[in-house]
């Protein structure tokens, strides 16, 4: 019963796309759409690829989970990628706003039910694949089809833009019409792609990190010089397929690399502010295991086992319930102190969810957990147990303003907590 209502709901927004497209005369024909799908790193490659092409003077579209913007008038986003209806609505505005390009997120969900079926893609970027969303998808293989998927929707006349250091990176790129690009940091051997122009390099874009702090990255991308104030190795990877996919949309790469210098994180990815005590307090939206293990080595990278470490996070309710053990063991064995809580538990008990994620947990690890289902409680809780050159992780929410409760969102933004906190103290 439930693959038939999910073939029905395809077939349904399949539909829809094919009399939104017709209606509105197919407006992503007069754009350049370039799409952006992975497990992580979707809304900063996005979105920064949106401020560049702005910086640059293009009128610029963004389609994205934060927000969704037609040349600079912003409104705020429902869902990553919207419906058939939504998407040509957007795309109409966007054509009749002069806009030139337009950055979107492409979700697995959007590209299994046939929502972005029929869009001008002139390019895909593939970020990187690990565990999410398995309680649509059921698998990893469906997940990965489904990303592939959008790959094959590609025109021989698009490029395709690959992570050859993921281990799906390859995969991407097999048995698709579009043009074939990848970006990467690692030069094994042996070049497993072989479509590198250069004999020293396996990718057609390839990065080498120079040096990591809370300054920022000093990077070199094809023996160019790259600062930037983002942080992190996985930023590293972003900026690789931002500057990749600037270069293949052939933009002006003396002043992209300017632009870059200076440009800021999207809002909930990697923030962070440092307390009158001397505390660091990181938020972000890692909230898949991928993710999370991804933001906790950016830390240590950054911080070089100064201070200690407290994280808060929690699991989202009616969502993959097979990453909540696995989290709270990236949570256990990363943190001194790892603070499990509420984040938008919905319609499920938020005690319950708790204790999921400590299932995986050893007898040392539990020892270094403590549960408190109340998030505001639980930023609290950190304050209290950091001193000066300690470090606080709050993980899961990121950019969101809200919690989600018994069918009622409640305003609760990380950050602000935070902020009016330590003004308190």
């Amino acid at each position: 019963m439930k693959n038939l209502k999910k073939k029905i709901k395809t077939i349904y927004w399949w539909a829809l796309s094919f009399v939104a497209r017709y209606y509105y005369g197919n407006p992503s024909r007069k754009l350049k759409v370039v799409g952006v799908t992975g497990t992580s790193g979707k809304t900063t490659t996005a979105t920064l690829l949106y401020k560049i092409s702005t910086e640059l003077g293009y009128k610029t579209g963004l389609i994205g989970t934060v927000e969704n913007i037609i040349v600079k008038e912003e409104e705020v986003a429902k869902m990553t990628t919207p419906d058939s209806l939504t998407l040509t609505k957007l795309f109409n505005k966007m054509s009749n706003a002069g806009c030139e390009y337009v950055f979107m997120e492409v979700s697995s969900h959007a590209i299994d039910q046939n929502r972005v079926r029929g869009i001008n893609f002139v390019g895909g970027v593939f970020t990187n694949l690990s565990q999410d969303h398995f309680d649509y998808h059921k698998n990893f293989e469906n997940y990965f089809q489904a990303k592939k998927k959008f790959f094959k929707m590609l025109s021989k006349k698009a490029f395709a833009l690959s992570n050859i250091d993921d281990k799906y990176g390859e995969k991407m790129l097999e048995g698709i019409k579009a043009r074939k690009f990848s970006y990467g940091f690692e030069k094994p051997e042996v070049r497993p792609m072989g479509i590198s122009h250069r004999s020293d390099l396996w990718a057609d874009f390839h990065g080498e990190i120079k040096k990591m702090d809370f300054d920022g990255l000093e990077m070199t991308f094809n023996d160019i010089t790259i600062k930037t104030k983002l942080l992190g190795k996985f930023n590293a990877y972003n900026l690789l397929a931002i500057w990749s996919a600037c270069s293949l949309l052939g933009f002006d790469m003396e002043k992209v690399n300017t632009i870059l210098e200076n440009i800021e994180p999207p809002r909930g990815r990697f923030e962070h502010f440092t307390s009158k005590s001397g505390v660091l307090v990181i938020v972000d939206y890692a909230h898949k295991p991928d993710a999370l293990e991804k933001i906790f080595s950016a830390i240590k990278e950054v911080i070089g086992g100064k201070g200690k470490l407290i994280s808060v996070f929690g699991c989202g309710g009616d969502r993959d319930p097979f990453k909540r053990p696995i989290m709270g063991k990236i949570g256990a064995v990363n943190s001194d102190i790892a603070i499990f809580t509420s984040d938008n538990p919905r319609s499920e008990n938020p005690e319950k969810i708790i204790e999921q994620m400590k299932t995986s947990l050893s007898v040392d690890d539990l020892k270094k957990i403590k549960t408190i289902p109340n998030r505001r409680e639980a930023i609290l809780e950190a304050i209290k147990l950091v001193q000066k050159g300690d470090i606080i992780l709050c993980a899961g929410k990121g950019h969101e303003d809200y919690q989600e409760i018994k069918g009622v969102k409640h305003h609760f933004d990380d950050m602000e907590e935070f902020k009016k906190a330590y003004a308190e103290l």
